[in-house]
């Protein structure tokens, strides 16, 4: 595992400290908090504080703002710019590595939330009604063999990108400086950034209701 990873509930855990020394040995409870919007926000801000300052001239994402571009191979090795590859369609991305047990867990429920966006799209389509489902990306930080080993395995099929973890990794850029993984953000199909999760979603149904919040902007 990379030097420059946080463990997830070693971060969760030590956002919220300041709760109550009983929550440290209460990991169950540091999950729950982590799925709430104010548990997001807690543990945005105590883990921004605590990571190192991004290198000088890296844009990175704001909540609200356009996200930065940024160009990364494909598992063929082809550029895809991001978020302009997906323009016109809400985008969640969810930055993961095969060594991060929290990512494996959850991608089933990505691929999942996928295929049922595909169907949605699809149908639109179908009938004329000109809207688009959230479109999911991944993006490992990562080797590219270990990566390909795992999306065939697992038959995970959206798309995913290749990054190499480190200071001004695309994960930084994303707005996610102390590089927690499992991390997602949502993009508006104008290219904003909507929202933030830190850590692992539930299941299929948080997922879509989390990127929910792609249909009302």
């Amino acid at each position: 595992m990379p030097s420059n990873r946080a463990v997830l509930v070693v971060a969760l855990l030590a956002a919220i400290a300041g709760a109550g020394a009983s929550l440290l040995f209460e990991p169950t409870i540091a999950y729950r908090l982590a799925g709430t919007e104010v548990g997001q926000q807690m543990l945005d801000a105590s883990l921004k504080a605590r990571a190192p300052a991004p290198p000088a001239g890296i844009a990175i994402a704001e909540k609200g703002g356009i996200v930065p571009a940024m160009t990364l191979p494909d598992l063929d090795g082809k550029p895809v710019a991001i978020p302009a590859a997906w323009a016109g369609r809400p985008v969640l991305v969810n930055l993961w590595a095969t060594w991060c047990a929290p990512c494996l867990k959850e991608m089933p429920d990505l691929q999942a939330f996928a295929d049922q966006q595909s169907a949605n799209a699809e149908k639109a389509f179908a009938t004329a009604q000109g809207a688009a489902g959230v479109q999911v990306v991944g993006i490992a930080l990562d080797d590219a063999a270990a990566v390909a080993a795992f999306l065939r395995q697992h038959g995970i099929t959206y798309p995913v990108l290749l990054d190499a973890a480190g200071p001004a990794d695309a994960g930084v850029r994303l707005g996610n400086p102390a590089g927690v993984l499992p991390y997602s953000i949502l993009v508006s199909a104008d290219g904003r950034l909507l929202k933030t999760r830190i850590g692992p979603f539930t299941d299929a149904a948080d997922i879509a209701d989390w990127a929910s919040a792609a249909s009302t902007r």
